[in-house]
């Protein structure tokens, strides 16, 4: 049940419909929320960030980094080779996993790598020229472009 109300946020803004989209499907997930595999993000930089994922037990062909629709999608399964083997005591998850994560606009995936058990995914926000700040000049006299209309 949502006990906010967000319709003030659009009386003064525009473009923040997102926000309200991705307040929505926090509120509306279950509390249980997957907790494998453990993972990290990081910023590196002022546009530069790092997911972290500890994926001990898989190979590098067993794991899969896609990216979709401003999302993420890091997924795993395991070979089946282990069958053959009798264990006394498996405590090590081994298990396939899926975990996505949502990209916030103009955030590109500049690669990943595989070490030690744990999988980085690096990331950079870019932002287009046309959409950073720019400086409007301000003039004293009329508008020119009103003058050459008239």
């Amino acid at each position: 049940m949502r006990a906010f109300d967000l319709s003030p946020l659009y009386r003064a803004s525009v473009g923040f419909d997102q926000i309200a989209d991705m307040m929505d499907r926090v509120v509306s997930k279950d509390a249980a929320q997957p907790s494998y595999p453990p993972y990290n993000i990081e910023k590196t930089d002022d546009d530069a960030y790092r997911i972290s994922l500890a994926v001990a037990g898989f190979a590098e062909d067993e794991l899969s980094v896609e990216v979709r629709e401003n999302a993420l999608i890091v997924s795993a399964r395991k070979s089946q080779e282990d069958d053959e083997r009798t264990w006394l005591h498996r405590g090590i998850a081994n298990r396939a996993f899926e975990r996505r994560f949502h990209l916030a606009d103009h955030v590109r995936v500049l690669g990943a790598s595989h070490e030690n058990g744990m999988l980085h995914i690096e990331l950079a926000r870019e932002v287009p020229e046309a959409l950073k700040p720019r400086r409007v000049e301000i003039t004293s006299t009329a508008h020119p472009v009103l003058e050459a209309a008239e």
